[in-house]
């Protein structure tokens, strides 16, 4: 089973990716911000991250920084923004903007973790 890390710091978006990766069989935790989130990457093992780009303390542009220069630096990650112009790095596998569709989220994460439904 596919391990997913989504980071998040609006509850209901959190939620809702939360809930349409679950529905895909995908095993899920989730990080109500950008340094829980990195806490969480370093114990544990994903297969992706799903990350939003603006929180407050830690940014999503953090959290791929950490991960790309950590021992795991080829585990995918999706950045989600209502404001993609903040983007400080190219780091991201993919970059989905707020609002998307959630199959749009569900085609990325299977193109990206390899699953075949």
């Amino acid at each position: 089973m596919c391990k997913v890390l989504v980071i998040d710091d609006e509850q209901m978006i959190l939620s809702l990716v939360e809930q349409a990766l679950l529905r895909m069989n995908y095993s899920v935790e989730t990080a109500e911000n950008g340094r829980k989130g990195i806490d969480k990457f370093d114990a544990g093992r994903y297969d992706l991250v799903i990350t939003d780009i603006c929180m407050p303390e830690t940014d999503g542009n953090r959290v791929v920084d950490h991960i790309r220069h950590s021992s795991r630096h080829r585990t995918p990650v999706i950045g989600m923004s209502g404001t993609p112009w903040k983007l400080v790095n190219h780091m991201f596998d993919q970059v989905l903007p707020k609002p998307f569709q959630l199959d749009c989220l569900m085609e990325t994460a299977k193109k990206l973790t390899c699953r075949v439904s």
